[in-house]
């Protein structure tokens, strides 16, 4: 934890019917020193998409709906730009990534805005997918919203309702929470870290319920360890079937292939993924697993039927591998396998990954600091502008600096320094969305557009908007 600079941590492990493992390490709060126990609540981020799955799955057993049905036969408003998606897109296909989004497209859109759920789905609308429908698995927060959305056509109750009473409930699961508001309001809470210039900073909770089916979940390692439970024994607690077995069972159907993994050796054959769940094999077993990460916050939560084994681990920051080296290291022990050092791998990679960020920032501060004048004055530079699928932004000139206002996201701020050839270097005032180049596009002395990226952790899609005044 000290190498990875990780404020609290929180890991449960299960065996057979037993809890063999159940302890929190380090601290919530870093001004505090509150320590993490068992208890502490940690946001699990897209952790949430299995409970999501499986609430949906419970239904197809309960209702009429199926999960094959067409999306619009339950909400006719829904619509992909992609002719033949947009006809044939199902249930599946939304909790399975395979609708041909890019991973995370649109997410900048949506993360932390002002958006509500309806307007992130009719923004999906808008998004020009990259690949052909049910040809290549894209991670896609949006579909999940989706998802859960039709939850009240079927039911007439809402996600959050239906998950406390189908899944949280009757596992008892009594601290896990469902919104994020939930959280800044509850007691023995992690609080979100990141890493600026090297150094822990406390950042605020991510305000995502407008994508809660996808992400907005929070819970302890002790309450997870019910969830594992009900994993490992097909929806039984102390021998009572409190979760349907189908509906445990539904989510665990491969319906999209990934490939390998190339960012680790994991001797594995194949990674698939079914609904909220990653699917690969390790030595002869089969894994379930599936990582959770928002701003300050990384959880990985994995199990193996075939041994009774569970692993839970939490953390509160957003700048670690650890999280899921630390539950790599935990299954390999349990399979009587080698041990690797994950972590120590990890790190290396990790810290020089951080270092060319560093650099690439320092270079281009540099840049910054020669006080390049562009051929055009700033007030060319300032105006507003649209994007197809974003919406608008407005850059103003401030005191003789440019600064970016955001209609989707009322309390962001990009503050631009002009670097050379039209250029400007973007620092975000969430650091989640990092530090990014802004390239203009001038045309016959005129400013006519610009480039707009975030960060990879939040969107790898460049935006591209039109200045419209």
């Amino acid at each position: 934890m000290k190498d990875w600079k990780i404020p609290g941590l929180s890991v449960a492990i299960v065996k057979g019917d037993s809890v063999v493992y159940l302890k929190g390490f380090g601290v919530t709060n870093i001004e505090s020193n509150e320590f993490v126990n068992e208890n502490t609540l940690f946001m699990i981020g897209s952790n949430t998409k299995a409970f999501t799955a499986t609430s949906l799955s419970i239904l197809e057993e309960s209702t009429e709906f199926k999960l094959t049905d067409n999306v619009q036969n339950w909400m006719p408003e829904f619509h992909l730009r992609d002719s033949l998606a947009n006809t044939a897109v199902n249930i599946i296909d939304l909790l399975s990534h395979r609708i041909g989004f890019e991973t995370f497209q649109g997410d900048f859109t949506y993360w932390a805005s002002s958006l509500s759920r309806a307007e992130v789905i009719q923004k999906m609308s808008l998004i020009e997918a990259p690949y052909s429908f049910r040809t290549k698995w894209g991670y896609c927060n949006a579909a999940y919203v989706t998802a859960g959305e039709l939850i009240p056509r079927i039911i007439n109750r809402s996600w959050e309702e239906t998950v406390k009473d189908s899944i949280l409930s009757p596992l008892s699961m009594n601290r896990t929470l469902l919104l994020t508001e939930e959280l800044e309001n509850a007691s023995n809470t992690a609080k979100p870290y990141t890493l600026i210039d090297n150094e822990l900073v406390e950042i605020s909770v991510a305000k995502i319920n407008n994508l809660a089916p996808a992400g907005s979940m929070s819970s302890s390692a002790k309450d997870m360890t019910q969830w594992l439970f009900a994993q490992l024994n097909n929806g039984k607690i102390n021998g009572e079937q409190v979760i349907s077995a189908k509906g445990i069972q539904g989510i665990r159907n491969p319906s999209s292939i990934l490939g390998i993994d190339p960012r680790n050796n994991q001797e594995t054959h194949f990674y698939l993924y079914g609904m909220g769940l990653m699917i690969n094999d390790r030595d002869g077993k089969l894994v379930y697993s599936h990582t959770g990460g928002v701003d300050g916050f990384l959880s990985s939560v994995m199990f193996i039927p075939e041994e009774k084994l569970g692993i839970v681990v939490l953390t509160n920051t957003d700048q670690n591998e650890f999280f899921q080296d630390l539950t790599y290291e935990i299954r390999d022990a349990f399979l009587s396998l080698p041990y690797q050092d994950y972590s120590k791998k990890s790190l290396e990679r990790f810290n020089q990954n951080k270092t060319d960020e560093s650099k690439r920032i320092d270079s281009l501060k540099n840049v910054v600091k020669q006080n390049h004048f562009p051929d055009l004055p700033l007030e060319e530079f300032s105006g507003k502008y649209n994007n197809s699928v974003y919406g608008n932004i407005e850059i103003k000139l401030e005191k003789g600096n440019l600064n970016i206002y955001f209609s989707n996201h009322p309390t962001l701020v990009g503050k631009l320094e002009y670097l050379e050839n039209n250029q400007f270097l973007c620092t975000y005032s969430n650091p989640t969305f990092g530090v990014e180049v802004i390239p203009y596009k001038v045309e016959i002395d005129k400013v006519v557009g610009l480039t707009l990226k975030v960060a990879d952790f939040v969107e790898f899609t460049p935006y591209e908007f039109t200045k419209t005044n």
